[in-house]
């Protein structure tokens, strides 16, 4: 019962305009013409109007315009574990957990390199890139890095890059931060 109505509402709402154009019998309305002295011409034509919801969408001179704009965000998720073991194979194995040092600083990142994050301590994330390096972030001091421990969400610039002092992170809890910092981390031997 449903869908006949859903296939015949269209119809029905066409059935005014149909019959008007026509002149057909259910066309009882008369559409004002200039013999009509102009005061009873107002009159009858928001008479008119009124009856035909669809003439007076027609009517209405009104020009809307359609903004349409794209923007493309990036889901970053954390890297698995077996992911990560497997960045490290190519290091010499060793009894003692490897060591890491942050040095030189990085300006930007491009996105498609990101392989996964980490969360770190307070405000800091591991990067782990597709070149089997890794960055250090350190966020904006009000952000805790435990916030983004599912992965964060980046909006994608035109240059495709993930850079300091102008791009937001935003964790899946809502929370929104600026890279404040970006460091690469070496391994320190001995």
């Amino acid at each position: 019962m449903d869908s006949l109505f859903a296939l015949t509402a269209p119809l029905a709402l066409l059935l005014p305009l149909i019959a008007d154009a026509t002149g057909g019998p259910g066309s009882d309305n008369v559409r004002p013409d200039a013999s009509v002295p102009q005061c009873d011409a107002a009159g009858a034509q928001d008479e008119w109007l009124a009856h035909n919801p669809l003439a007076a969408m027609r009517e209405s001179a009104v020009v809307r315009q359609v903004r349409i704009e794209r923007r493309v965000v990036v889901r970053i998720a954390p890297t698995p574990f077996a992911a990560r073991q497997s960045m490290m194979t190519e290091l010499p194995e060793r009894q003692a957990a490897p060591r890491f040092e942050e040095r030189g600083k990085e300006k930007c990142v491009a996105l498609e390199g990101i392989a996964g994050v980490q969360t770190g301590r307070g405000n800091r994330l591991v990067l782990f890139l597709r070149d089997q390096r890794m960055i250090s972030v350190n966020l904006e001091k009000s952000c805790r890095a435990r916030d983004f421990y599912s992965g964060f969400y980046v909006e994608k610039n035109k240059d495709g890059r993930l850079c300091v002092d102008r791009d937001r992170l935003q964790s899946r809890t809502g929370a929104r931060c600026e890279v404040d910092t970006m460091r690469r981390l070496v391994e320190v031997r001995g």
